[in-house]
């Protein structure tokens, strides 16, 4: 959440490179976008509410500057206005901050008896006003840097500018990502490659409570208590294109219709992974339980993966919450494994989890996609996932992903342990390879799905039901027609329906549902002429060729009929152009919905 651009460059060019950064970075945040950069002897500030191009607008681009810095804002502390957004500055002190200063009011309540007046309500704000004081005092700021760390409670990506110090560049860090750029002729900061990667992909990860200088020609690593520390270079393996929107109408659509090649990705790759390393996949395939810890769309994944892991590899799974789960007792010991969920890896709920797990010496698996993020590198194992770079707010390739990832764990771990005949391991094997193709049929029917969401844009409540794997799923999908279309809907189990709930349903209350487990079907379709009997439409998504004659259902969609490790894939597709079709039709802002960002690093 909030996107982070720096620059230090020799070819003057600072304002165009900080612009075109932000752009990179909208998913990150866009209430509003301010820059500050160096100009005239002075370091200048524009900021605007609203997204990127309304701070465009503002900028005089034939102005000439070395050095800047940058950001996108989800906000936090503060309402969304130009006031409340970034850079602040303080004195001598310009900067932008990713996190949350947990301890910002004792902060500035001590600041404003010193005389500090705060023009805005960020806790932002108040952490430049803290560096400014230090500042003033140690005239100096490796050493201003190193009293902030001490004094700040909570999590920060921070970017400063000295106006003592108009060729350099400070990062700071703790809990929340910043990464150190590096060319030839300019250096740069950033919260995600995505920003810089039109510039460079070779990079350094800054640690917790480490801080950087940046100039144009160098980069300088340091430890909290002002200790120069050197730092791997990496190499990312993504380009420029890879994040483009290329002729789709919206990178969530372009991204609905990646899944087939993503998912092959990871199938090969993590089936190669699971084949060549034959001790982690005993080990994996050895412990009494497993927690699945994660947040929204991925904790559904885990549900997914309980399904699986608990029907075919015989083990217990609880799926958690992560902001919830540090506050619980988890009755952990050495042979339960907790595998966090993150697309990101930088999520700060999962992250803080995975934290508390690791202080008790808890085993732990990560399934993230972005490569050396914070998760990732803090696990005991990890399993990438291979879905590239997800732009829109809404999960959907990075979701399926996950969902593959964790089918294909249940899948070789009941292969390990013996709980599979061969005829059943060749069905299953057999529908990894076809499931590109299976896909790909799906996405070819966008018209029945452009049908349905004509049938439900002009509703305000929807229901989505399912049993068992498919109540899992439905949960999913209805947490995607939220998130874009900002029509309410409710996912419940369809048992329960009829036990209060059904009081909702009426005429004008659509209804999706999903029946593709032939011991459960009929009892989901009684459940559904329960619905239809209070005049609800239904739309069906099932594999039950039978079903599709029956008169209470207004429309379904059909699936091809498949073992239940590919299934989820299977439904989740026509959920994905549902959710997208009804906001398409409203006019919504679906790659960047109202009060939602893609990468959630504050608590």
């Amino acid at each position: 959440m909030c996107g982070i651009i720096g620059v230090a460059t020799k070819n003057k060019q600072a304002i165009s490179i900080l612009l075109e950064g932000l752009e990179h970075l909208q998913y990150r945040g866009y209430d509003s976008a301010g820059i500050a950069f160096i100009h005239n002897n002075g370091i200048q500030i524009i900021k605007s509410q609203g997204q990127i191009e309304a701070l465009k607008q503002k900028v005089d681009l034939t102005i000439n500057s070395n050095l800047g810095i940058g950001h996108t804002r989800w906000a936090t502390h503060g309402r969304a206005t130009t006031n409340n957004a970034h850079p602040h500055q303080c004195g001598k002190i310009t900067i932008v901050h990713n996190g949350i200063i947990e301890n910002y009011l004792t902060l500035k309540e001590e600041l404003q008896q010193k005389g500090c007046v705060f023009q805005s309500d960020t806790d932002t704000e108040v952490a430049c006003a803290l560096l400014d004081d230090y500042y003033a005092q140690y005239q100096d700021m490796k050493q201003t840097i190193r009293q902030f760390m001490k004094a700040i409670q909570g999590s920060y990506a921070i970017a400063a500018i000295c106006m003592d110090e108009p060729n350099t560049i400070y990062a700071i860090k703790k809990d929340s990502p910043l990464l150190i750029g590096t060319s030839s002729n300019q250096n740069f900061i950033a919260s995600d490659i995505q920003a810089i990667l039109m510039h460079t992909n070779h990079y350094y990860l800054l640690d917790d409570l480490e801080f950087a200088i940046i100039t144009a020609d160098s980069t300088l690593f340091y430890n909290q208590d002002g200790i120069e520390i050197m730092k791997e270079e990496k190499e990312a393996s993504l380009s420029a294109n890879s994040a483009s929107k290329a002729c789709y109408e919206h990178y969530m659509l372009k991204e609905i219709y990646e899944q087939p090649t993503t998912l092959k990705a990871t199938i090969e790759t993590v089936t190669k992974l699971l084949k060549t390393n034959t001790s982690l996949l005993s080990r994996l395939a050895s412990y009494k339980r497993i927690d699945i810890v994660a947040c929204g769309t991925a904790m559904h994944a885990g549900l997914v993966g309980k399904y699986l892991l608990e029907t075919y590899a015989h083990i217990p799974v609880s799926v958690e919450l992560a902001s919830e789960y540090r506050y619980k007792q988890n009755f952990l010991d050495p042979q339960v494994l907790v595998i966090i969920v993150s697309q990101s890896g930088e999520t700060a709920d999962s992250l803080a989890a995975l934290k508390m797990v690791k202080e008790k010496h808890i085993p732990t698996l990560g399934i993230v996609n972005v490569v050396d993020s914070c998760i990732a590198r803090s696990v005991d194992y990890v399993i990438y996932t291979q879905a590239g770079p997800e732009i829109a707010v809404a999960s959907t390739k990075a979701y399926t992903a996950q969902v593959i990832c964790l089918s294909l764990l249940a899948f070789s771990i009941a292969k390990q342990k013996n709980l599979l005949a061969e005829t059943q391991i060749e069905m299953i094997e057999k529908d990894f390879e076809q499931l590109p193709e299976l896909i790909s049929a799906l996405l070819a029917n966008r018209d029945d799905y452009k049908q349905i969401a004509t049938n439900l844009y002009s509703h305000s409540d929807i229901f989505y039901l399912g049993r068992g794997l498919d109540y899992a799923l439905m949960q999913e999908g209805s947490l995607k027609l939220k998130e874009i279309s900002y029509i309410h809907s409710e996912c419940y189990p369809a048992g329960e329906l009829k036990h209060g709930t059904i009081s909702l349903i009426t005429e004008k209350t659509p209804v999706i549902a999903s029946a593709t487990n032939s011991i459960l079907d009929d009892k989901t379709i009684s459940n559904l002429k329960e619905t239809a009997a209070r005049g609800a439409p239904i739309y069906l998504i099932t594999n039950n060729v039978s079903l599709s004659n029956d008169p209470s259902i207004t429309k379904y969609i059909l699936l091809p009929s498949t073992t239940d490790f590919v299934l989820p894939i299977l439904v989740s597709i026509p959920l994905q152009l549902i959710a997208y079709e009804t906001a398409l039709v409203k006019g919504c802002s679906i790659d960047k919905p109202r009060n939602l960002a893609k990468s959630v690093t504050v608590e």
